[in-house]
This record gives C-alpha cells, structure tokens and sequence, in this order.
C-alpha cells in the first residue's frame, strides 16, 4: 500500500489566495502540471485533496465513502446554500428530503412547468417590442424569478419582482466571492429567507391556500424521518432551494445567446431540432462555458484509491470544470461543438455541470432536468422567435470571477419578432 506522500503536493502553507486568482483553472492547472488526475494542497489552513475525471467522479458519488455534512465553509452556508438543507444532508436523511425533491419532477410538473416558461418569455418579448435595448442576462433571471414562483406556488406581487431576483441573483453571485459580493449575498439571502418562512407559516396556519402539487405545499407539509414538519427556517431554505437553482437558468441562458452569436451556422440547426439537435446544443452549452468550478465532501472513513491513502476527516474537491474539458473523454474540449453529444454515452460521472452519480440516493442536482428544459424553450425563442441586434460589446468571461458571465452581460438592441 503506498502512503498519502505519494500524491502530487502543492507547496506553500495555503493556497486558498491562488485559488481566488486562478478560479475556475486553479484545479486544471495543477492537474496538468504534475500530469495526474490527483494532488494535494491546502485552504485555510486545511489539507485537501483535490480530483478530476470520470473515475474520480464515480469515486466522489459514493455514498459510503464520502459524506457532506458540515463540508460547506460558512460562508457558502451564510449566501448560496442556506443551513440545513438538503444539500448537507447525508445517509437516510438526505435520501428521505431528496426524495422529496425528485416527487416534484413527475412528467406531468414539468409540462406545467414549461408552459409557465412560454407564457413568461411571450410576456417578455412583448415589452422588449417596446424597448430600445435590454441586458439579457438581467431580464434572462427577472424570467426565471416569474417561472419559478409559478411554477413552485410561491405568491409573488409586481411591486416584489425587482427585489426578489436581484435577492435570488445575490445569493447566486456570492459564490466564489469575498468583500461586497459576499456580503451582498448573505443580506439577500436573510431578506429571502424571512419572506419565505412568513408564507410557509401563512400556509400551516390556514391563511394562505397552496395547491398540493407545488413545492411550497409539498416542502411547507413535509416530514422528517421522525414525523415532524420542518422548523420554520429549514422549510424556507428547501423552498428557495427550488427557486435559486431556477434562477441560476439566467447564466446558462446568456452564455446560450453567446453561443448563437459566435455561432450563427448553428441557428437554423437549433430551430428546426432535427435529431434532438437543441439537447445537444443545450448539453455543449452546459458543458463548454463556466459555471461551477468545484465541488466538495469530507472521507467518512479511512479507504485506498488508486494506491493513494483517503483519511476520515480529510477534505476532497471534484473538479467539475476540468472534468467537462477532460482532453481524455472530450476530442477538442475547448471548441464548442454540439455534435459531440450525438455519440455521448450518458454516462453521469463523465458530463457533470450540475454534479455526477444518481439522482434519487446522490447529491446530483434534482433540478438538472429543468435546467435542459427550460434552457431549450428560451433558446428557442432566441433563436426562432426573435431577431436582434448585437451592438459591439465585451462578450469575454472571466475565468477568475466565479460564478461567471459574460462582462456586457449579452446587450440586445432592436427587437422583434421573427
């Protein structure tokens, strides 16, 4: 058995600096350059390992070897996630909420849900008639705020929307972040949270009424595995469980309309969808541009990979953007071809945008399906229902600020109807 030492080591006391600088690259770099698919390094005082590819993915899903609980810094707890949700959950607990989290994503709530999505960018397409110029990306998440209070039953009043997306897009933004991004984050999340509980608690005490197929019925009337609801502010942090991620669609949108505009040859293939080529367009999509850089667990007990020594306790981060460019898996990874996925072999621990593994026991995201969805209805209308304008701006994306998007954020002029 070959020891720990062994693996490739990043010197330096802490590299938590370098990995604000680098971002999204900082795993990739080193991955390259001790030509392995395994190192360690430490942040914040704390030994990691760090891992990339498909058979680390597989090794990072299991269930039996890796738990969450208590693996989010604080920080991340204070913005993005919330505290006590399901994404901390391990073992019976977490497949008991994630249970119910998958119970909403039946045929019949998706449909609901994509209906919800074509009323919403028909009610946007109407006012952009009107405008001179949008941002996309802002009006992109003003969209999926509507959709996803339709969609989950949360009552959201006009005078509301602007202070409920920015909030949800805070919460988003403050990943990655430190200084006012960060702080931002955690404010809105404290104003989201409080206006969630005050529903939930008007739902359980009669005075609000909630269809029984949404989220807010289902989440507010849930049970623990000792049947007890869930205290106030747990409720409220699975609630926005559901609408953060629908928010977080925005990105994948903008980056999406990138795509079209230095891609033009690809439109015509994208609206007439032969061989489901808007899933392949939508997957490239997913795959190609940035979104989330990593993510984490903690060993639950001592075991050998690979001839290399994982201890209880010891932190370990799956590289999520290096795996989607894994030059071993993806012929010519940094071009953005869609017809890769005509021949992918769906494999979950190969494609990982939004997490590898199962989708009922794992912590893969229960939302990915919405995510395809929703992203192929409003590429759609940006790419068969609408024409445009793209004034000259700056469509780069940094690589460091995590999340990412497109600087100009995609400024539209001139629209009309196809």
């Amino acid at each position: 058995m070959v020891s720990t030492n062994t693996i490739p080591k990043e010197e330096g006391i802490d590299q938590a600096l370098a990995l604000l600088k680098e971002g999204y690259d900082y795993i990739p770099n080193r991955m390259r350059k001790f030509n392995t698919e395994i190192f360690e390094t430490r942040f914040l005082g704390k030994k990691a390992i760090c891992i990339s590819g498909e058979e680390a993915v597989e090794l990072f899903y299991d269930t039996e070897r890796f738990q969450r609980n208590g693996v989010a810094p604080e920080r991340i707890e204070k913005s993005l996630f919330g505290e006590g949700g399901v994404q901390g959950l391990d073992g019976e607990a977490h497949r008991h909420r994630k249970a119910m989290f998958m119970s909403l994503m039946t045929a019949e709530r998706l449909k609901v849900l994509d209906e919800i999505t074509h009323k919403q960018w028909e009610v946007a397409l109407e006012k952009w008639l009107a405008t001179d110029t949008i941002i996309l990306f802002d009006e992109a998440e003003e969209i999926m705020c509507r959709v996803a209070c339709q969609w989950a039953g949360v009552p959201l009043w006009a005078k509301d929307l602007e202070i409920r997306t920015k909030d949800l897009s805070a919460m988003i933004d403050a990943f990655g972040a430190v200084g006012p991004r960060h702080w931002q984050g955690r404010k809105a999340r404290t104003r989201a949270e409080r206006w969630i509980a005050y529903i939930i608690r008007q739902v359980r005490t009669g005075k609000m009424d909630a269809d029984e197929e949404t989220a807010l019925y289902q989440i507010a009337w849930h049970e623990d595995l000792s049947g007890n609801l869930l205290d106030i502010k747990t409720a409220a942090v699975e609630v926005l469980n559901i609408l953060r991620p629908i928010v977080a669609i925005g990105r994948f949108i903008t980056f999406g309309a990138v795509a079209l505009y230095e891609n033009p040859e690809k439109r015509d293939k994208l609206i007439a969808d032969e061989s489901n080529y808007s899933q392949m367009f939508v997957q490239e999509v997913r795959r190609y541009f940035p979104f989330g850089p990593f993510l984490g667990a903690s060993v639950k007990n001592d075991f050998t990979w690979k001839h290399h020594q994982f201890k209880k306790g010891t932190l370990v981060l799956l590289d999520i953007y290096g795996t989607n460019h894994d030059p071993k898996r993806w012929e010519y990874p940094d071009v953005f071809w869609p017809e890769r996925f005509a021949n992918w072999d769906g494999s979950p621990f190969n494609f990982i945008p939004q997490g590898g593994g199962d989708y009922d026991i794992g912590h893969r995201c229960a939302g990915e399906w919405i995510t395809v969805q929703l992203m192929k209805t409003s590429l759609n209308y940006l790419a068969g229902k609408m024409d445009y304008d793209v004034p000259k701006q700056d469509l780069s994306y940094s690589m460091v600020r995590m999340p990412s998007i497109p600087k100009s954020r995609f400024v539209m002029r001139n629209i009309r109807r196809a």
